[in-house]
């Protein structure tokens, strides 16, 4: 089974943002490098859990005796990014993550790989079926300051969604909420 690897090594930029309307959104982790695009469909859960655990990765880190792989402790102005994403078109939308580091470039290292459609009929024996085998992965590896960047910058893009009812918790939509408060 051929695999397609989407990889960057130092991207000029790597991002969480969305397109649509609150309640609707539909997340991307997009990457750039000079020219090559690739863009590829998260959900919210998983652009928060991600924020949160690179973060975790380099608060830990820092804590290494005299910070040798110069972690920032917040994200450095200059690697602030508040545009809008680049025009997308979906590359596949993300089942698995996976993060890890890299101590020899000292870098983040992300993976991202598609959902897998478990229900294909082996019986269905069709022209394309050897395109059916090919999967593809994304691999993104950012320095430090770029990764505490993009962690604060994805936590920023969940909490701009919908806000919670404060008696219930779940989202309040833009045209109303029923709170379906627990019963005692």
């Amino acid at each position: 089974m051929p695999t397609s690897v989407h990889e960057f090594a130092w991207p000029d930029r790597v991002v969480v943002g969305t397109i649509g309307l609150p309640g609707a959104r539909t997340f991307y982790l997009q990457v750039r490098l000079g020219a090559q695009i690739v863009s590829v469909a998260l959900e919210k859960q998983q652009s928060a859990l991600l924020a949160e655990k690179i973060d975790e990765i380099l608060d830990q880190l820092m804590t290494v005796e005299g910070n040798p792989f110069s972690v920032p402790p917040s994200t450095p102005i200059e690697l602030v990014d508040n545009d809008q994403l680049e025009p997308v078109q979906e590359q596949f939308r993300a089942g698995t993550l996976s993060l890890g580091w890299d101590p020899t470039t000292a870098q983040v290292v992300m993976e991202a790989y598609p959902i897998t459609d478990v229900d294909v009929d082996v019986d269905d024996e069709s022209p394309d079926m050897d395109d059916a085998n090919e999967t593809e992965m994304l691999l993104v590896r950012m320095p430090v300051g770029a990764a505490r960047a993009f962690a604060k910058r994805t936590r920023e893009v969940v909490g701009a969604g919908r806000p919670a009812c404060p008696l219930c918790g779940y989202p309040i939509d833009a045209d109303g909420h029923t709170c379906t408060l627990p019963e005692p």
